[in-house]
């Protein structure tokens, strides 16, 4: 039997609870420093608190420190992991190799992204290196999942919702080049959620101002069953800075999807965790933050993957304006296709095509009173909403209305005339016997029936009623002997979860002297920072040609900065291969305040690189 592994985000602690209410099997959470989401960052004592919490479930926590290590930080980033390591943290998510040459507790290592794990063979060897766990870049087919699952014998973690990097992930220099801001240290800028121009050779305008390189949002809730065909273990929710409003929605959808995956594979899969996750809401992953979905590459080539007229959510259409602003009444009426709420938030895009939101103060009818009067409100444009109150006021009850549950079976029977026995036995497989002192009584009524009733007063546990074998016969038990029986056995089985919780270890590192011998020097794109780092691949039979550009800046002319399966010319309906492909010029380029940028199309792989320009004189665009 296999395990699924849901795996959500976690902004903080409070957020990583509500994950796992909400049906998660693992969270993953910053680290107080070298973390990829720099304001992401936690405390080790939350983080600690969080993994309490978590175990009970049988639940996991994987903190990141993802980013590269520059080589006087490497001190700290051990002395932190041994802090994680005593916190009761599961395992570690990092990109640098440093991590492997560190005097560490034996705490395991799950391979990030940031990794950029693009071929079976990576893998191979960060299997072998010691990783236990493999995050696989967003851009892969089902095809290359199963190769990849087939090939290393370690868990395979996808990623299955959120945003999506226009790059391959750990390949980005853009924001460093551009801003002096690394994505591999944490401080992303967010340069594919930017406006650009798109112009030609000679600095012509050949299509408007746009958001050409912002991705819809990945979801692939549908496609959870065929992942886990092709040997996808954990299923990976993107979102360290969402609230927890989103965390809860997207989790309690993709935990039901993935219930219903285990009750229908005849044993074939289990979930990792325990405890069944029940719901005051309707799960619906259009209600919160999305940029319009995409399965990207998990089936072939899509068809539109790109979000260009705004980074931010619209929402989901509700009406059409049907009337200009009353200036008296500040009022326009629309005809509405949903229901609206007082303080839903509203959006159009204006002529201009520029999206514009604001709050509405009131709704009676189809006539609306927003709360400041919104510029280029037009009839016959169309109406979204991006903040749903009604939804948004069920999320944001404790918990967000999630409740979760183990299954615990009693048998109550008799020790002899003065004492009995509660035997309690849950899905976790855990085991406990309390026996408590009750001398003999013969009941003048039938006590089954209340018995029952009494054992299953949980209330605030964690546990829910499955079977009781109540062996007692009419043999009376004072209601609050039996209650104080309950509560103790419950204590002893929370004892025994804790005590029996197994934690996974760091793998030996297997790989070969000579395993990177003959390859390619690496350079720049390697991300190597740091002596350790370099140690590792030299020790192993690599040559370094370039360190980072983070750790040393590069002076070139032209600079590849993003490497992407993403190709702009197919997103806009001009590919090369295409009878349309010279409705634009062969030579295209993106240019903003950042600077200046050559798109270099690679028909032969069906990408592109984005190559920045330092000297725009050099090429006629300045």
């Amino acid at each position: 039997m296999r395990t699924l592994e849901l795996l959500s985000p976690a902004k903080n602690a409070e957020t990583g609870r509500i994950a796992i209410m909400a049906g998660a099997d693992a969270v993953y959470i910053g680290a107080p420093a070298f973390g990829a989401r720099a304001a992401a960052a936690n405390s080790v004592e939350s983080i600690r608190s969080l993994a309490e919490f978590a175990h009970r479930y049988r639940a996991r926590v994987y903190v990141t420190m993802n980013t590269i290590l520059y080589e006087n930080e490497l001190d700290e980033a051990s002395r932190l992991v041994k802090q994680l390591y005593g916190a009761g943290v599961d395992a570690l998510i990092v990109q640098d190799m440093a991590y492997l040459g560190l005097d560490l507790p034996p705490i395991a290592l799950h391979a990030s992204t940031q990794c950029d794990i693009r071929t079976p063979d990576k893998a191979a060897w960060l299997a072998k290196a010691g990783f236990s766990q493999l995050v696989l870049p967003r851009e892969y087919s089902l095809a290359e999942i199963k190769a990849v699952a087939d090939t290393v014998d370690v868990p395979v973690e996808v990623f299955v919702h959120g945003a999506l990097c226009v790059s391959y992930s750990g390949d980005c220099q853009a924001g460093f080049a551009a801003m002096g801001r690394s994505a591999n240290r944490g401080v992303c800028p967010q340069m594919c959620r930017l406006p650009y121009e798109l112009v030609d050779a000679d600095g012509n305008a050949v299509a408007p101002p746009k958001h050409y390189l912002s991705l819809r949002d990945l979801n692939r809730v549908n496609d959870l069953e065929a992942l886990a065909e092709a040997g996808a273990a954990s299923f990976k929710i993107e979102g360290r800075l969402k609230d927890a409003r989103y965390v809860a929605n997207v989790t309690a959808a993709y935990s039901r999807a993935l219930d219903r995956i285990v009750e229908r594979s005849g044993g074939k899969y289990r979930r990792s965790s325990a405890g069944t996750s029940s719901y005051g809401f309707t799960p619906d992953l259009d209600r919160t933050f999305n940029r319009g979905y995409t399965g990207y590459f998990l089936k072939g080539i899509p068809g539109k993957m790109a979000s260009t007229d705004t980074p931010k959510w619209a929402g989901i259409p509700v009406g059409t304006i049907s009337g200009e602003l009353d200036k008296r009444r500040r009022s326009f009426r629309a005809r509405l296709s949903a229901q609206l709420s007082n303080g839903d938030g509203l959006g159009f895009f204006n002529a201009a095509g520029t999206f514009v939101g604001f709050r509405l103060n009131r709704v009676e009818g189809n006539e609306l009173w927003p709360a400041s009067a919104p510029e280029g409100l037009t009839t016959g444009t169309t109406l979204y909403r991006n903040n749903d109150k009604a939804f948004f006021d069920l999320l944001e009850r404790p918990d967000a209305g999630c409740t979760r549950k183990i299954r615990v079976d009693f048998t109550i029977k008799p020790v002899d005339n003065e004492r009995i026995a509660i035997n309690a036995d849950d899905e976790r497989g855990c085991s406990v016997c309390l026996v408590a002192d009750s001398a003999y009584a013969a009941a003048k009524t039938p006590q089954e029936a209340h018995r029952r009733n009494i054992m299953a007063k949980l209330g605030d546990t964690d546990y829910t009623l499955g079977n009781i074998d109540d062996r007692l016969g009419e043999r009376f038990i004072p209601a609050s002997a039996l209650t104080a029986a309950r509560r103790d056995v419950l204590a002893l089985l929370d004892k025994a979860a804790a005590d029996t919780y197994a934690y996974d270890r760091r793998k030996a590192c297997t790989l070969a002297d000579d395993a990177f011998a003959g390859a390619k020097a690496l350079d720049y794109h390697d991300n190597v920072a740091n002596r350790l780092a370099r140690r590792f691949y030299t020790d192993h039979g690599a040559s370094i040609a370039e360190m980072a550009i983070e750790a040393t800046p590069k002076k070139e002319d032209e600079l590849v900065v993003m490497t992407t399966k993403y190709c702009l010319r197919r997103e806009l309906g001009a590919c090369l291969k295409e009878k349309n492909g010279t409705k634009l010029p062969r030579q295209l380029f993106l240019k903003n305040d950042s600077g200046l940028y050559r798109l270099d199309f690679d028909c032969a792989r069906c990408g592109m690189s984005v190559v920045r320009l330092r000297n725009a004189r050099n090429q006629n665009l300045e």
